[in-house]
């Protein structure tokens, strides 16, 4: 498995958007609108590829407040889910966080993902939230160990 960033408006990033909708948005009866798309130009975009260079799993990084990146939009392709991909992805996001001077990555978490999110050291908020239709929670973890 290669774990990189990929440009916006790549080749990548065009299969990163198909392996977002089929796992993320067919399920809900929801697609991308080119407004959505258009607005990931500043995010940053961390895939993992098989050895075929086939893309299976993606997540974005979102600037927010100083120090602070949100992390969204996280598939993994179904056929690849439970064999650590995700985990392996999430883990390089927070090193590529820390390589770009972020302390602190924020979610917001399906219910079904939160147990995925405690695995990784990730601490919650109280308050269920609906989001898309469906139950989330707001996550965080910190990733400046000297505190």
């Amino acid at each position: 498995m290669t774990l990189l960033s990929i440009e916006f408006a790549s080749p990548l990033y065009d299969e990163s958007v198909a392996l977002r909708y089929e796992v993320l948005r067919k399920p809900l009866g929801r697609s991308f609108t080119e407004e959505q798309l258009a607005l990931e130009w500043s995010d940053y975009h961390l895939a993992a590829l098989d050895a075929s260079g086939q893309m299976r799993a993606i997540l974005l990084l979102t600037p927010q407040a100083e120090g602070v990146l949100k992390m969204r939009q996280v598939a993994v392709a179904p056929e690849w889910q439970g064999r650590g991909v995700g985990a392996a992805l999430v883990e390089y996001s927070e090193a590529f966080a820390k390589s770009q001077n972020f302390n602190k990555i924020a979610l917001h978490a399906r219910e079904t993902a939160v147990p995925f999110y405690r695995r990784l050291g990730y601490e919650f908020e109280a308050g269920l939230f609906e989001e898309v239709g469906i139950p989330h929670l707001k996550m965080w973890k910190n990733l400046d160990t000297s505190k």
